[in-house]
């Protein structure tokens, strides 16, 4: 079937994002068609846009990026039995050329999750990348434990508000850091420590941190080894494979990690969810079209947005 969609034909800035008509693939006998209700920005979206990540993905153009989705389901595939036609659901989609910048998006079914009721398809749309990296951070990789210290640089962004509630919930000593304005948002969400990184080095005011979750890479990342504890601290980053000269001298774990799409956690995230003891905060909302997502992809280029970017889709 054909979807209205933004596509790219080309790498290269934001100016290549233009509106098009996209014939998906088949449906599968394990996959279910979504009619999108809403999705958002991440910044493997525009990093992957301007060719970042070409030798990762060797797709043929054009291509529908977008890897976050929330909306009720059109179609399901012929061996599908969990779910079925009307249910509104949400999920990481796994990474293919036909992304969720579009009005229709097709969806393996294990990797649904079902929405719940109290929020809204937007603040929904927010959770499933940025949610399941937090978690998997924190937990899979960074084995946080109640009582335990971590750090999380970037408070306010989209993975960091996750991180926040995540280890705050988990009984974790939650430090991080952010610009004034963000603070009371970052207090309201569990941060026990803020530190202002505009008078502030973290560096000069942490120790014996058991967790440091970096979300920025660079200098950031290296200073990161500073307050780490020694012998048993772990260094997780998005963003860049840690220096692991650093981590040998300091005798921790520092490691870059990938997200894997998993619904059965995205479904934790949903129970949590649902119970109120975590909520999506989203920052800004855009249209599906040229000019949204072009703006939208200018805010998440900054690296200063608060909270998730939204796309809806009408």
């Amino acid at each position: 079937m054909q979807t209205r969609a933004v596509i790219i034909n080309q790498y290269g800035g934001k100016e290549v994002l233009e509106e098009g008509s996209v014939t998906l693939p088949e449906l599968g006998e394990n996959q279910v068609l979504v009619r999108e209700k809403a999705t958002s920005i991440n910044p493997i979206d525009w990093k992957l846009r301007e060719g970042y990540l070409k030798q990762m993905y060797e797709w043929k153009f054009p291509i529908i990026l977008g890897w976050d989705v929330a909306g009720i389901i059109e179609a399901v595939g012929s061996n599908v039995t969990e779910w079925k036609i009307g249910d509104e659901v949400f999920a990481r989609p796994d990474t293919t050329p036909f992304g969720t910048y579009a009005e229709y998006t097709i969806v393996d079914d294990h990797l649904l999750a079902k929405k719940p009721a109290n929020i809204s398809f937007e603040e929904a749309a927010a959770v499933p990348l940025a949610g399941l990296t937090a978690y998997q951070a924190l937990f899979d990789h960074g084995n946080l434990e109640r009582n335990q210290k971590v750090l999380i640089h970037a408070g306010a962004g989209g993975v960091g508000t996750f991180a926040i509630q995540l280890a705050k919930n988990a009984g974790a000593y939650v430090c991080t850091t952010a610009s004034p304005k963000n603070h009371e948002l970052l207090r309201s969400l569990g941060a026990d420590n803020i530190i202002d990184y505009h008078t502030t080095n973290f560096k000069d005011v942490l120790r014996d941190i058991d967790l440091v979750f970096d979300t920025i890479g660079g200098e950031i990342q290296n200073d990161s080894f500073h307050v780490l504890k020694e012998n048993t601290g772990r260094l997780i980053s998005i963003v860049g494979e840690p220096d692991q000269d650093r981590a040998r001298e300091k005798n921790v774990i520092a490691k870059s990690i990938w997200l894997n799409p998993n619904g059965q956690q995205l479904s934790i995230l949903a129970k949590l969810l649902e119970e109120r003891e975590m909520k999506s905060i989203v920052g800004n909302t855009f249209p599906l079209t040229q000019k949204g997502v072009y703006d939208a992809h200018t805010l998440s280029e900054t690296g200063h947005a608060a909270g998730k970017i939204i796309i809806v889709i009408d």
